[in-house]
């Protein structure tokens, strides 16, 4: 811990020391006025500039350094050209380098951005908000982001098909692109106006130049473009796009003797559409029917102690693409620790695994539904030329029945209703694009729910409203939202919210929220409120609050970890703009928080101080430490008495390579530790990276943690009417190790394996119940029962707390080992523009180990020694048609 302070003081005292460094407010905005093609005939698209269109439009060059030094010479000038017809977009960059044979070709599947490469960005729009990105590396390799939020957000699934070459020349290498307009998205005018940029990667100085010039004190990146002119009688394209497919796929696992639904093998043939229609060249109906998703990577394995679900990314391809529309993130700021993964609308609700279960007896075997199936969804999306971003999403889900067999004899039950999801989102810019404001409206409809799924909602809705204002030059910024919610469903249904994780209404002496079994619905507000100065300067700053009210419920299509919660936090942070003879740029920052329930308790308070470094040589590193002075939990106890929590240390630090090296490491790990030694943990990940050559990239991060908790939640139990808040001590290790493989034959054709061991084990000892749990000191507390006062017999814990011979209450063994082993091995053949063909083997093993077993035993015999892992086997093939 010492060794951390010193450290963030020494890069104070580095940074506050060095020279005075600029910050230019005012950037003249660059233009280049392109023409049309008109009679003449368009360029090959080879890589090679040699085509005689080319010369209707001029050299345009004088790129700008962007980092590390910026508003410098680049140590290589770019040039570019740029033309159009009725149909096309027309890019030419010629990248001068002095040592062309030492130009980085590394391949990589497509959005990879390794090695040299330029991109060119439009901000067809024009809304200083969101632009389109094309990349291409001097391998060839394409990349395609789009870009909103002013840069902040970036979305490298969005996969347009436009076509691109490059080549190697005498004086460095050249691209060519064409660009369908279809892939575009403007307004009808004239003369069109687009804001434009283009950037180059220097991959040996690991350098960024620019045409526009890109202060690093900006407030963000679109709006800082120059503009593109010339662009005349631009006739909007209707974009239609029909992508069928069809997948084989068959199954393999461990067979069970006697059930019928567990025989070792079973498969399957299906066939589904895709299709992107455009409704005007702004709008895009986005249409999935059946769709896919099998070859999609598993979720990395976790477990986690304290109740709460965890949050996993999207990665099903319909709901990724242009999500950036549909986010409306309940608290995300700059101090972060708001549970900024909170979303009204949360995509992997819609085909989730089914929520119910059948009621079956001892004799009787069920086939289990995995998923939902998605019976269509459409998206409409898409942006004005006034300003107005527009987004509707609607999708519905199957009815599912889990298959009961009885000796032969078999009937079903339904484990998840007909589901109706809709997601509706509206913004509209204004004040010279510099403000906005927006809303949005979610509702989830279940059809006819049995008397064994009235624990889910009937019908749940919510809605908000949310905008910001930025002035002086984007420099400052005021914004925030307020959002509402509201659920109705059984009074089953409405209990069990009540009573959920998120909620915990019963818990013991607050008197602010308690259980009321009649009610069939509940309404909820939230919200974010924050001012801000991100641009002009080495500081920034950002202050504000979040608020979840207690009965605020999103998780039918939403994410919301806990509700009753009201948050105000600050944050301060100083930048360098220039290097130096130590850095390229750090960063140091500052952050406190202060909690509240509804209740007026004050449940927690917290500082930090962190720092991150871009080193001389392109090492990053990062340190950083938190101090909790006050915490009390509300949740802690699942619905027990609010529980008064030790202060706390936490820290972390990393540090990693230079990601140009073929051979780089890097490692990271952090810990926190109560001052009373009443809780600690230690987590440390180290990373290897092997690129032997262009095609070959080669990873393993191991990882292991461990958490020791001497108040550990177990359950609460009802002893003779009174409630006993049972705990222990726990001591839990888990370990990991995520392994990749990527070769890549050439862009279009790919391999790539991605594998992982993972088991998690908790022992328990020294139990204990919590029976003042507002007490200073952690003794205090708890009584702590001694090794006469419990007892094990065959996997249950008996408890004589009175010593009178007679067993009071008994428990269950909390021991855990928790084993998992998944891995996906991808073929990809993209054999024509936006045409694909997929083979998939993907395996998961996942099972309770011994918790007895040392960790590499227990893993050992787990994953390699005993049962056969599922194995799926898929192909899938998919053409797309450009109509």
């Amino acid at each position: 811990m010492r060794t951390g302070l010193l450290l963030i003081c020494s890069i104070l005292i580095v940074q506050t020391t060095s020279l005075a460094q600029d910050s230019t407010k005012v950037v003249p905005k660059r233009i280049y006025t392109t023409r049309a093609l008109e009679a003449a005939k368009p360029p090959i698209i080879d890589g090679v500039l040699d085509d005689i269109s080319w010369n209707i439009v001029d050299w345009e060059n004088d790129f700008i350094e962007s980092r590390p030094d910026e508003n410098t010479a680049p140590s290589n000038q770019t040039r570019f050209k740029l033309t159009y017809d009725q149909k096309f977009i027309y890019v030419g960059i010629h990248c001068l380098d002095s040592e062309p044979e030492k130009i980085v070709k590394r391949l990589s599947r497509r959005d990879g951005f390794d090695g040299d490469w330029v991109g060119i960005f439009i901000d067809s729009y024009h809304d200083k908000r969101t632009a389109f990105g094309f990349i291409v590396s001097a391998a060839g390799v394409k990349g395609d982001v789009f870009e909103s939020n002013n840069g902040g957000n970036e979305d490298d699934s969005w996969n347009p098909i436009w076509y691109t070459k490059t080549h190697i020349g005498a004086d460095g290498w050249t691209a060519e692109m064409k660009i369908p307009l279809s892939q575009l998205k403007f307004g009808k005018s004239k003369e069109q106006v687009w804001g434009f940029e283009v950037m180059r990667r220097h991959f040996r100085e690991e350098e960024r130049s620019v045409w526009q010039r890109l202060p690093p004190d900006t407030g963000g990146f679109v709006s800082e473009f120059g503009e593109l002119h010339g662009l005349l009688n631009l006739e909007p394209q209707k974009q239609l796009e029909i992508q069928p497919y069809t997948v084989g796929s068959v199954r393999t696992y461990e067979a069970e003797e006697g059930n019928p639904f567990r025989d070792g093998s079973d498969g399957k043939l299906t066939v589904g559409l895709d299709a992107k229609i455009g409704i005007t060249n702004d709008m895009t109906m986005d249409l999935t029917i059946n769709p896919d998703f099998g070859q999609v990577e598993a979720d990395p394995s976790a477990i986690a102690l304290d109740g709460f679900q965890i949050f996993f990314e999207e990665q099903r391809p319909f709901f990724v693409e242009n999500k950036n529309i549909f986010d409306y993130s309940v608290s995300s700021s700059q101090a972060g620790n708001t549970f900024g993964s909170d979303n009204l609308f949360y995509s992997r609700r819609i085909g989730r695994s089914p929520q119910g279960y059948p009621d079956a007896g001892d004799n009787e075997y069920v086939d289990q539904p995995e998923n939902t199936n998605i019976l269509g969804a459409a998206k409409f999306s898409g942006k004005t030329k006034n300003g107005w971003s527009i987004g509707v999403l609607e999708s519905v889900t199957a009815k599912k029945y889990a298959t009961i067999d009885t000796n032969g004899q078999r009937r079903k039950e339904v484990v998840e209703p007909l589901t109706n999801y809709f997601v509706g989102r509206l913004q509209k810019d204004f004040n010279d694009r510099n403000s906005f404001i927006g809303g949005i409206f979610t509702a989830t409809n279940r059809d006819r729910l049995t008397e064994d799924l009235d624990f889910l909602h009937r019908s749940a809705y919510s809605g908000g409203f949310d905008f910001k204002h930025q002035w002086n030059e984007r420099d400052w910024y005021v914004g925030g939202n307020f959002i509402w919610s509201h659920v109705k469903g059984s009074e089953v249904a409405i209990q069990n919210t009540q009573e959920s994780i998120a909620h915990l209404f019963q818990r013991v002496g607050a008197g602010h929220v308690e259980v009321d079994p009649e009610r069939t619905s509940l309404t909820g507000t939230g919200g974010n409120l924050q001012l801000g100065k991100i641009g002009n300067g080495h500081w920034k700053f950002e202050t504000g609050a979040t608020w979840r009210s207690p009965e605020l419920e999103l998780n039918d299509i939403g994410f919301q970890r806990r509700a009753d919660d009201i948050r105000h936090y600050t944050w301060i942070g100083y930048q360098t703009l220039r290097p130096d003879n130590t850095f390229r740029k750090v960063g140091i920052n500052y952050n406190h928080w202060s909690v509240w329930d509804f209740g007026g308790n004050h449940n927690s308070l917290m500082f930090n101080t962190n720092s991150w470094q871009n080193w001389k040589n392109n090492w990053f590193s990062n340190i950083g430490m938190n101090y909790e002075t006050v915490s009390y939990s509300n949740f802690a106890l699942r619905g027990g008495p609010r529980l008064r929590e030790s202060p706390q240390f936490s820290f972390w630090n990393g540090i990693s390579m230079d990601e140009r090296k073929k051979l780089r490491f890097d490692f990271f790990h952090n810990g926190n530790k109560a001052v009373d030694d009443s809780f600690s943990s230690y987590y440390a990940e180290f990373g290897v990276v092997y690129q032997p050559i262009n095609s070959l990239r080669i990873s393993a991060s191991p990882e292991y943690g461990v958490n020791k908790n001497k108040l550990q939640y177990i359950d609460n139990l009802d002893v003779n009417g009174d409630t006993r808040y049972l705990n222990g001590t726990v001591d839990q290790r888990t370990l990991s190790m995520s392994f990749r493989l990527n070769y890549t034959i050439n862009p279009n054709l790919t391999i790539q394996y991605w594998g992982q061991p993972f088991i998690s084990r908790g022992r328990y000892t020294d139990f204990k119940e919590v029976t003042d749990p507002l007490a200073k000191n952690f003794r205090d507390r708890i009584t702590q029962f001694s090794d006469n006062q419990v007892s094990l017999t065959e996997d249950v814990y008996a408890v004589d707390a009175d010593l009178d011979g007679a067993t009071d209450f008994s428990f269950d063994n909390p021991d855990f080992s928790f084993v998992q082993f998944r891995s996906n091995l991808v073929v990809r053949w993209e054999y024509t523009p936006g045409s694909e063909i997929y083979l998939v083997w993907s395996q998961d093993l996942s099972q309770s180990g011994n918790p007895q077993e040392m960790l590499f035993q227990d893993l050992r015999e787990t994953v390699f020694n005993k049962e056969k892992p599922q194995n799926i086997f898929l192909i899938k093939a998919t053409y797309r048609f450009i109509l």
